[in-house]
């Protein structure tokens, strides 16, 4: 249990740059607002953690790796939107927040709901 959860923490970290290092670089470097950019860079985090969770943190399901799929995308889609919200609510309503800073508190929120998620609904046994 202690080492799923390193791991966990550890692949999160990863989607976190992920996420961060596209937000940044796609507000710094096209003219996309902030809430379209987290979007993109979101999309791209879920992607990279599901490789990352499937191959060393819970191990492949015992369901076909398409059905898996699916089912961490409904788990990350839904953790993803909570993510979202708080991150958006904080861009509008502390406008001088930094969006990064933003990213931060929404994933930190996330976190607890998506490890629960995706230990029992995606890769329980």
């Amino acid at each position: 249990m202690k080492k799923r959860l390193f791991s966990f923490v550890v692949v999160g970290g990863i989607g976190f740059v992920t996420d961060a290092v596209l937000l940044m670089g796609l507000l710094r470097f096209t003219a996309l607002d902030p809430f379209t950019a987290r979007l993109i860079a979101i999309a791209a985090a879920l992607q990279v953690t599901w490789l990352l969770n499937r191959n060393f943190t819970f191990g492949k399901s015992s369901s076909h790796a398409a059905v898996e799929g699916m089912r961490y995308s409904g788990v990350g889609i839904a953790t993803s939107l909570l993510n979202y919200l708080v991150y958006s609510g904080l861009i509008v309503f502390v406008p001088d927040l930094r969006p990064v800073i933003a990213l931060t508190i929404g994933s930190a929120v996330a976190t607890i709901f998506s490890y629960t998620g995706y230990a029992k609904l995606v890769f329980g046994r």
